[in-house]
């Protein structure tokens, strides 16, 4: 079963694709904000991470900054969920390694789930 970490500091948000992603047969961890998001990272190793931008406790790009610097986490992909709609911010994520930059208010939670099912698919961690 793959297990996907959601880093998202709305509750409401967090757990409802949580309860999204355990429907479509997915194991998931959350953290509220960037700093817990590292160390649940490093303990739960998870298949994908799931990111948001605007966090407190430090922000999404600080964290992909922090992350890539983990030996064992490093490579695990992550796809960057907000509605922080930043060009610059954008080219950060993407130069750090996001695979996705997806703006929350143009996807469904139905069309997110099958979006993380295509990227795991696609990924192949010897990239």
């Amino acid at each position: 079963m793959k297990k996907i970490l959601i880093i998202e500091d709305e509750k409401i948000l967090s757990d409802m694709y949580a309860e999204k992603f355990q429907q479509a047969g997915f194991s998931v961890v959350s953290a509220p904000e960037a700093e817990d998001g590292l160390e649940v990272a490093k303990k739960e190793k998870p298949d994908l991470i799931i990111l948001d931008i605007l966090l407190p406790k430090g922000d999404g790009i600080s964290f992909l900054q922090k992350m890539r610097e983990e030996s064992g986490l490093s490579l695990t992909p992550v796809v960057v969920f907000s509605n922080f709609d930043d060009p610059p911010t954008k080219k950060a994520a993407f130069r750090l390694g996001a695979k996705e930059y997806l703006i929350k208010t143009n996807y469904t939670p139905r069309e997110i789930v099958e979006k993380i099912k295509e990227i795991l698919a696609s990924y192949q961690p010897w990239e």
